[in-house]
């Protein structure tokens, strides 16, 4: 008897990678975020938690990814913010 179980394909839109940039140092946070999105395939998202709204860091993305990353708020309120960064294809 054979037992189809489906696999996540994580190279899929469906793949979300969190990342609570809280719990990093401030001075390492936006390097830490650029080398993580720089890891992402087309298709695939950053889950982003935030204490605050990352607006330097919005106008940084911009002007490094244009228009391939996506920012797609999600939630913003007292707690902070959550943001996904969607890869796009080039």
């Amino acid at each position: 008897m054979q037992i189809n179980i489906p696999i996540h394909d994580h190279t899929t839109a469906e793949a979300i990678y969190a990342f609570d940039a809280r719990g990093i140092a401030k001075r390492f946070r936006h390097a830490a975020i650029f080398g993580a999105l720089d890891a992402l395939n087309p298709g695939e998202r950053m889950r982003f938690v935030n204490d605050h709204n990352p607006l330097p860091l919005l106008q940084q993305m911009q002007a490094r990814y244009g228009d391939r990353v996506e920012v797609l708020y999600l939630s913003q309120g007292d707690e902070g913010v959550t943001i996904d960064f969607i890869v796009k294809a080039a």
